[in-house]
């Protein structure tokens, strides 16, 4: 097997006396899960509402990322939107321990897709797709959803603790193929020249190596990855936005996934950067509450410009 593919291989090292501790919280986490989605739902909820008064410094990066991106949102409207987002927090975590260990019946019972007909059509053209997925807080339990009905191949920041590196890649392999990590352009632009579906976030803030700034919301110059530039023009992929979106009612999750984006501008990375924000964009506001604003998101300046936080 060609070895820039990452799988799960389980090591001795991992049941170290270091790891004592992270392994008691996934067997809590493991535990949890089990109990019935509504219950997890309003445990989640009611978690991230606790977590808010210890998670001061987060707090603060979610209310200035909404204060950079909508000046026209009141404070009082921010406050309430963070307070709703921690909730979301709150369930990423359980919604992370159903990812991994949910069976996939239990997936199919409270998870429902829209558009899958476009990643059909993408395949029987015999085309690659790069999947344009953002970092909402159902992030993991929507690349378990996808994987389900279309096993593609992942894209990842090994995590520095070696236990959570490897459930968390266990865990996304248990309905994709394999993983990479996301500095492996290489390794992506092979996939999808093989006609593989290649799950891409291009929405953070990855420092100034191959950034350029551009709009996001009110942001004028927020630094955005050519990756997407980089990864459209070397395999000609179809490019496919999709939202993972948890019912406010705690009745489950759609997935939604949308048409393939006609005329993506690829003449330079400036316009293809600026385009894909606009994608970015219109899959934040789709369920903005649900997205990861606790991140840093405009924390890379142009030289010489002082710090938005």
């Amino acid at each position: 097997m060609i070895n820039h593919y990452v799988y799960s291989k389980f090591k001795s090292t991992l049941l170290h006396p270091r790891y004592w501790l992270t392994w008691l919280g996934l067997i809590i986490l493991y535990v949890l899960v089990l109990l019935p989605y509504p219950i997890l739902f309003k445990l989640g909820i009611w978690s991230g509402r606790i977590a808010m008064p210890f998670m001061k410094y987060r707090v603060q990066i979610a209310l200035r990322n909404l204060e950079l991106c909508f000046p026209e949102m009141s404070f009082s409207e921010r406050k309430e939107k963070i307070t709703r987002n921690f909730e979301s927090v709150g369930m990423g975590l359980i919604e992370t321990g159903m990812a991994w260990f949910w069976p996939t019946w239990r997936i199919h019972r409270w998870c429902n897709v829209k558009g899958l007909e476009h990643i059909i059509k993408a395949q029987q053209e015999a085309h690659g797709i790069l999947l344009i997925g953002l970092h909402f807080l159902t992030l993991e339990l929507g690349a378990r959803i996808f994987g389900i009905h279309n096993p593609g191949v992942g894209v990842y920041r090994p995590h520095n603790n070696k236990v959570i590196d490897w459930i968390q890649t266990w865990g996304r392999l248990r309905s994709n193929k394999y993983m990479l990590d996301r500095k492996n352009i290489k390794g992506m632009i092979r996939a999808l020249k093989e006609c593989e579906i290649v799950w891409y976030a291009p929405d953070h803030d990855y420092g100034p190596r191959s950034s350029v700034f551009v709009p996001l919301f009110a942001v004028e110059q927020a630094a955005t990855t050519i990756g997407t530039y980089i990864l459209a023009r070397m395999s000609k992929p179809v490019m496919i936005p999709f939202n993972t979106i948890r019912a406010k009612d705690g009745s489950g999750y759609t997935m939604i996934i949308q048409p393939c984006l006609e005329h993506f501008p690829l003449e330079n990375k400036i316009a293809a950067a600026a385009a894909m924000n606009k994608v970015v964009e219109q899959e934040i506001l789709r369920s903005s509450d649900q997205y990861m604003w606790i991140h840093r998101r405009f924390k890379t300046r142009p030289k010489n410009m002082p710090s938005l936080y």
